[in-house]
C-alpha cells in the first residue's frame, strides 16, 4: 500500500506542515530573548529578525492551507511549497555547516527536507495517477 497515494493523507500532512509553521512563527515573534538564545539562536535585541522571520512562517502556514484545500488543482503552490521546504534544507544546513553549529538549527534543517521530501512525494505520486487518468 502505497500512503502516497492518498489525497487525504496529502491533506492532512499538508496541514500538519501549517501548524508546524504556525507555531514556529508565533514562537520567533513572542518568545522572550532567555528562550531564543537557550535555543541556541543569535538575539537580535530589536527582534526584528526574528519576527520579520516570525511573520514569513505564518504567511508560509497560509500557503499550507490553501494547498491543502485545493490540493492538485494547485500544482504551482505545491510546486513553490516544496521549493520553499528544499530551499529552507540547504540554507539552514550551509548555515549550520559554514556559520553556527547549533543543535536547533540542524534539526530545523533536518525537518523542512523531511517535509520538503514528503510533499514532493504525494505530488509526484497523485500527479502520476491523475495523468494516468487523463492518458485512459
Amino acid at each position: 500500500m502505497n500512503i502516497f497515494t492518498k489525497p487525504h493523507l496529502f491533506r492532512l500532512a499538508l496541514q500538519l506542515i501549517a501548524v508546524h509553521s504556525f507555531a514556529v512563527g508565533v514562537g520567533l515573534i513572542v518568545l522572550p530573548f532567555g528562550t531564543l538564545s537557550w535555543l541556541g539562536f543569535t538575539v537580535d535585541p530589536y527582534r526584528f529578525f526574528s519576527t520579520q522571520g516570525g511573520v514569513f512562517h505564518i504567511v508560509m502556514s497560509v500557503a499550507y492551507i490553501l494547498a491543502s484545500r485545493e490540493l492538485m488543482h494547485s500544482r504551482s503552490l505545491v510546486v513553490f511549497i516544496i521549493i520553499a521546504k528544499w530551499a529552507a534544507f540547504l540554507f539552514l544546513s550551509l548555515y549550520f555547516l559554514f556559520s553556527e553549529m547549533v543543535p536547533v538549527i540542524a534539526l530545523s534543517a533536518i525537518g523542512d527536507g523531511l517535509m520538503g521530501l514528503i510533499v514532493l512525494f504525494f505530488y509526484l505520486e497523485l500527479d502520476r495517477i491523475e495523468n494516468q487518468r487523463e492518458n485512459s
